[in-house]
C-alpha cells in the first residue's frame, strides 16, 4: 500500500510541475465546448479517456 501512495504522490508532483506546459496546448480533439454569450461549458471527454488509459497502465505496471 505504502508503493502505491508514494507513486502517487510522484505522479501528483510530475503532473503538477508540467502543468503550465501542458495548458498551453489547449483541448483535445473530442472535448466538448460550448459558449454562449454569458456562458462557457467545457467537457474534457477525450482528456478524460487518455487520463483513465494512462492511469490504468501505471497502475497495472506497479501491481505487476
Amino acid at each position: 500500500m505504502r508503493k502505491i501512495f508514494i507513486y502517487a504522490g510522484l505522479i501528483l508532483i510530475a503532473v503538477g510541475i508540467l502543468m503550465p506546459w501542458l495548458g498551453r496546448f489547449g483541448s483535445l480533439p473530442g472535448d466538448i465546448v460550448i459558449e454562449r454569450t454569458n456562458f462557457k461549458f467545457y467537457f474534457p471527454l477525450t482528456s478524460m479517456v487518455i487520463l483513465s488509459l494512462v492511469a490504468s497502465l501505471i497502475i497495472w505496471l506497479i501491481r505487476r
